[in-house]
């Protein structure tokens, strides 16, 4: 199968949600990636673990539309663009109430919504919305069973370290799995991917660094004996701009490649105009030749 192609819609102005969705609906991007920011702390006591100096890139301002408002939105008005949260910062939250929440828009979207998640780096995060920051991890693995499991539908119990229910059914549920993909690139988040996803999601990395980490991933999933189940690659990549190089990630074993072409023909890419443009040059150089 070719490789894909998706789209990130974070920081974007609310009024460019929608239309820029159709855009990439119409133009064959097969999917849109929506971020997750629930508050900005005015201090935080970690640091950021994607930039040299560890600052935060976004200010206050920056607008993180609540994701499970944006995606049922974007899927009521395109017709096979698929969904998925790039990331969820799972932890921070109760994962029947998330289990809800995706199996809702499952149902709504016709089966074209996943869960993509993480843990969240923010201390603060974690005290406000009362969760544990020192057990994130173990609360992410126990949190992604229950929403397979309660999603999966039926009458269902859980019965972990961290949460606990007797039986219960939530309904309506899809009549297909919710894929759920683990971003992050640490050891643990890698090897949380490869046990418990049905992929991973990269951050912004070079061609290199992507090809080590789908090495990494393929090693893991032999060791937990699961290197045979379908499993997605849902790379950006930070040094690849043309027709060879997506070629070489897709050999390289990339599943779908989130780009923002609004960046790449010139233009101001906070402009709608822009980023309408860019989708439609980029679907006619680049995914019209990935028949």
């Amino acid at each position: 199968e070719r490789m894909k192609f998706g789209i990130p819609v974070g920081l974007f102005h609310p009024s460019h949600f929608l239309p820029v969705a159709v855009a990439a609906d119409e133009c064959g991007f097969h999917s849109a990636a929506v971020p997750d920011s629930v508050f900005f702390p005015e201090q935080v006591s970690a640091k950021y673990p994607y930039t040299e100096d560890g600052s935060r890139f976004w200010g206050p301002e920056a607008p993180f539309v609540d994701p499970w408002v944006a995606i049922p939105a974007m899927a009521a008005v395109t017709k096979r663009l698929h969904l998925y949260t790039s990331v969820m910062k799972l932890p921070l939250r109760n994962p029947l109430l998330v289990a809800k929440t995706v199996s809702s828009a499952a149902v709504l979207s016709g089966n074209r919504v996943g869960l993509g998640v993480g843990l969240s780096w923010i201390p603060e995060e974690f005290k406000w919305c009362g969760s544990d920051y020192a057990a994130r991890g173990q609360l992410v693995d126990e949190a992604i069973e229950i929403i397979r499991l309660v999603v999966g539908g039926g009458m269902v119990e859980y019965h972990g370290k961290h949460y606990d229910f007797d039986r219960l059914q939530i309904s309506p549920t899809p009549d297909a799995p919710v894929p759920i993909y683990v971003g992050g690139l640490t050891k643990p988040a890698l090897r949380r991917a490869a046990r418990l996803g049905d992929g991973w999601i990269s951050v912004q990395n070079s061609e290199a660094e992507l090809k080590m980490f789908i090495a990494e991933l393929r090693q893991y999933r032999e060791e937990y004996g699961v290197g045979d189940r379908p499993f997605e690659i849902k790379g950006s990549c930070t040094d690849v701009f043309d027709l060879d190089g997506y070629k070489r990630l897709e050999e390289a074993g990339v599943t779908e490649l989130t780009v923002a072409p609004w960046y790449l023909y010139g233009g101001d890419p906070d402009s709608l105009e822009t980023k309408k443009a860019g989708i439609q040059r980029f679907a006619d150089d680049v995914i019209a030749k990935f028949p």
